[in-house]
């Protein structure tokens, strides 16, 4: 009889917080820029240099764990994780191991098999490392310490997901969260988002967890979806074959879709934790709670709500404007300027998403201004362009951000109204298609269509189709 065997899997969810400076010292956090120019000797681990805590870090610490339903530790304290890494200047690296910031907490996520909670153990502040770059045709690495000290979040997650549908339900429920408060921009790409997943097997029915390992260099949702499915085989099949799990942290390699072992897993001892010297313990008061709860936005299932109670859209429109939260901004100002909500809606849900998709772009990275959006829609809803210039003029608000009411003006590409012109082109159409005009009087309606695209053409794609359709049934 063939064994059934369970997946156990949690998540260690690293997020870079969206501070204009690092958790320690006054160097920008900006990504990008040339190696090693945001440092300092706070955050070069240079001796004789003092740590100083960035307020904001723990403000946006506690945001994200009140609303993950997590309680704060209002008498916190930091530690030291010391072990010797290249791109670790000091040999250790700041954390919290007794006293993390908050715990206890939970996400609700929705997949095929229906509601569950996934619990947070717990989530603690602390710095991230330097960037490792391996240049393999010198054959060394190089270390860039732009973002050693950009402070991060842990958020530890209990071993409750038990397929790779429910990790990335998680991990999108985790980052609309995080974006919705403002916290981090959450780009995967970029690093501000890193997931290590903790996976182990089991014969389904049993209580006892599997040897578990660990897997790093997951930098998009599809590669943690393929890791996971990978290491449950790969596990599953030592088991079968009598063989151990090794507890160890290994690399996801998602060219090849596999992983390889880099280090057996260190436990806590490891690491020789001790309590920072550097940094006094940081006393949260109920007041200061309460403040940070009272700046909380409007999250994503209080819009879903709004935007069907007040704009009247469905369901299905507000589930994918709330979705991301740069559609979410655009849809509200846009409408806040135009006041026609479906109409926006429609532009962003079909040729906004088209488009994105078309460029390989993330919504983050949209260039249109809801000005610009707003003054488009009321162009098209008003009928001053049609439907057809409308969406050639739209690609370039979405491309290059431009005027539209300008560039319509400018080119001429106003709607004709004009009757008289638009009769006489109507008439032509007439004279040149007898069969389109013998077959609409036979009955057949849709050869009207044809005599209007006919006008419409000799118009330059201009003419109001409202009024042609009514010229042309008015001299047949």
């Amino acid at each position: 009889m063939q064994k059934i065997y369970e997946t156990v899997i949690g998540l260690e969810v690293h997020v870079e917080l969206a501070t204009k400076t690092k958790i320690f010292c006054g160097c920008s956090t900006e990504f990008g820029g040339a190696p090693n120019s945001h440092t300092c000797p706070v955050c070069t681990g240079m001796p004789g240099s003092l740590p100083v805590l960035n307020k904001k870090v723990v403000e946006y610490a506690m945001a994200v764990g009140l609303a993950t339903g997590c309680t704060i530790t209002q008498y916190c304290k930091f530690d030291r994780k010391n072990y010797f890494y290249p791109d670790n200047p000091q040999n250790y690296q700041i954390s919290q191991l007794y006293l993390p910031i908050c715990r206890d907490g939970g996400v609700e996520i929705e997949t095929s098999a229906g509601k569950k909670t996934v619990r947070i153990h717990e989530i603690h502040m602390e710095e991230d490392a330097g960037k490792l770059v391996h240049d393999e045709w010198e054959d060394v690495s190089i270390v860039d310490y732009n973002r050693s000290g950009v402070p991060l979040i842990e958020i530890v997650s209990e071993p409750d997901m038990r397929s790779a549908e429910e990790v990335i339900a998680y991990l999108e429920k985790l980052r609309l969260t995080i974006q919705y408060l403002g916290a981090s921009d959450c780009k995967l790409n970029e690093g501000s988002m890193r997931a290590d997943v903790n996976l182990s097997v089991r014969e389904a029915g049993t209580e006892v967890f599997g040897t578990r390992t660990e897997m790093k260099n997951l930098n998009s949702f599809k590669a943690i979806a393929r890791a996971i499915e990978g290491e449950r085989q790969r596990q599953i099949e030592l088991l079968e074959e009598g063989k151990p799990v090794i507890q160890e942290t290994r690399r996801w390699d998602d060219n090849k879709e596999y992983s390889y072992a880099m280090r057996s897993k260190e436990d806590a001892q490891d690491y020789r934790y001790f309590p920072e010297p550097d940094l006094v313990p940081v006393v949260i008061s109920d007041e200061w709670i309460a403040e940070v709860k009272a700046r909380e936005p409007e999250m994503r299932e209080e819009k879903l709500l709004r935007y069907q109670e007040e704009f009247g859209l469905p369901e299905y429109d507000a589930k994918i404007l709330t979705g991301d939260k740069s559609f979410a901004d655009l849809f509200e100002a846009a409408t806040a300027l135009c006041g026609k909500p479906k109409k926006v809606s429609n532009w962003i849900m079909v040729e906004t998403i088209r488009l994105l998709k078309d460029n390989g772009m993330a919504p983050d990275q949209l260039r249109m201004s809801p000005v610009n959006l707003a003054k488009l829609v009321t162009l098209a809803d008003s009928g001053t362009v049609t439907n057809t210039v409308a969406k050639e003029v739209f690609e370039l608000v979405f491309k290059e951000d431009i005027d539209p009411e300008q560039y319509v003006k400018d080119r001429g590409l106003a709607t004709v109204s004009d009757d008289d012109a638009l009769r006489a082109a109507a008439e032509q159409a007439i004279r040149d298609n007898p069969k389109s005009v013998q077959d609409y009087r036979n009955g057949k309606e849709k050869a009207i269509g044809f005599l209007v695209g006919q006008t419409m053409k000799a118009m330059g794609g201009k003419a109001n189709p409202g009024m042609v359709n009514q010229i042309l049934r008015e001299l047949l």
